[in-house]
């Protein structure tokens, strides 16, 4: 049945509203109440999980308990709400069992920092660092338990560098999320006249050159290290402008002169979680999972054609393959592939073990939830 009170009435409009906010702040004493009753279940399941061992942070099961939701969700609230919501629900009740210490190319107000956010939620200790070199290293240090890490842009393809550090390091990909990039001309004066330098990571400054060429074509443009760094830069100097979102703008008390100047509209960057294989208890299948390899396979006629076959054979679906150099000094290369499905699953574990047997070179990065939310 339909609450009558739900709907205008008669009364005055004063009134409607009066009764209305007063029904909101008694709904949102309840909501305090069980999110509170949620967060001590939370530190329950914190106390058991101690008993062996088990890891705070479960990518699997928050997973799904955001598909279940979104499962079960009647509206109005939108599906796309649920994940970003419930994320920090979870992030909060996380928080008690311990804050997780998440690093990302910094300074704060980057990109990837709002990857971290998004996945982790805000109850995070972040950890800055200037060069994914350094996220790498931090993270394989245990300086963090996590480390967030661009891998592609929609419009710029792969970040060679990440691909490289995702080869050498003994890290695991346990997540991933994507980000909608709008780049936005920043500087501390609200106009574009005077503008002799842009600053922002290779990556923007690629992804941004049209708009570039058209409206700013005798500046320079000057790739620093990550585009907050480029705000932190233009902050300081008014002949300075920088590529990077509002959060950088907010951060470092800058005008947003242009909005969205990327020259492609939908830009969107893949970001990967990395952690230490001991800090990680391998994710259970989720139903939409994604399980990331690396292969290398001799050079010989029809290699790379073998190679595929055993995914065609049991029906796993590829999403993605990147070639990179394997820096041997010989013209070798190596084969980045992202499967669709769990080892779990008996197709899958199958192609695996085929495919396995025909490399030369074989390295699991990890399985994990796709970005579906």
């Amino acid at each position: 049945m339909v609450d009558e009170h739900l709907h205008p009435d008669d009364r005055p409009v004063d009134e409607q509203l009066a009764d209305l906010r007063h029904r909101i702040d008694s709904l949102d004493l309840e909501l305090l109440k069980l999110l509170n009753d949620r967060a001590r279940l939370a530190q329950a399941v914190g106390e058991v999980k101690k008993l062996d061992g088990s890891p705070v942070f479960r990518p699997d099961r928050e997973a799904q308990v955001i598909d279940r939701l979104k499962n079960l969700n009647g509206g109005p609230v939108l599906n796309d709400s649920i994940a970003p919501i419930w994320r920090e629900v979870m992030s909060a009740c996380r928080s008690l069992e311990a804050r997780l210490k998440v690093a990302f190319l910094g300074p704060i107000g980057t990109f990837s920092e709002q990857a971290a956010l998004n996945y982790f939620g805000s109850s995070i200790e972040p950890l800055p660092c200037t060069t994914v070199d350094e996220v790498f290293r931090a993270t394989v240090a245990g300086s963090c338990q996590f480390g967030v890490v661009p891998v592609e842009n929609s419009t710029e393809g792969v970040v060679a560098r990440t691909l490289d550090l995702l080869l050498q390091s003994p890290l695991t990909i346990v997540g991933e999320t994507s980000l909608l990039v709008t780049h936005n001309l920043l500087r501390k004066l609200p106009s574009r006249e005077g503008i002799e330098v842009v600053c922002a990571h290779p990556q923007a400054l690629a992804q941004c050159q049209g708009w570039l060429s058209q409206n700013l074509p005798h500046a320079e443009r000057r790739a620093v290290s990550s585009n907050a760094e480029g705000a932190r830069l233009a902050s300081e100097n008014d002949k300075l402008a920088a590529l990077a979102g509002t959060r950088a703008a907010t951060q470092y008390g800058l005008h947003v002169v242009q909005s969205a100047v990327q020259d492609e509209a939908h830009n969107r960057t893949r970001f990967v979680v990395i952690t230490r294989p001991d800090c990680h208890t391998p994710s259970a299948p989720t139903g939409h999972d994604c399980t990331s390899l690396i292969v290398s396979v001799d050079n010989r006629p029809g290699a790379v054609h073998d190679m595929l076959v055993p995914l065609k054979r049991h029906g796993v679906s590829m999403t993605r393959i990147e070639s990179r150099p394997a820096r041997s000094g010989q013209w070798e290369y190596v084969f980045y592939i992202d499967l669709v499905g769990h080892p779990a699953q008996d197709n899958v574990a199958a192609a695996m073990n085929e495919l396995r047997a025909q490399c030369s070179f074989f390295k699991v990065l990890g399985t994990f939830p796709l970005d579906v939310h």
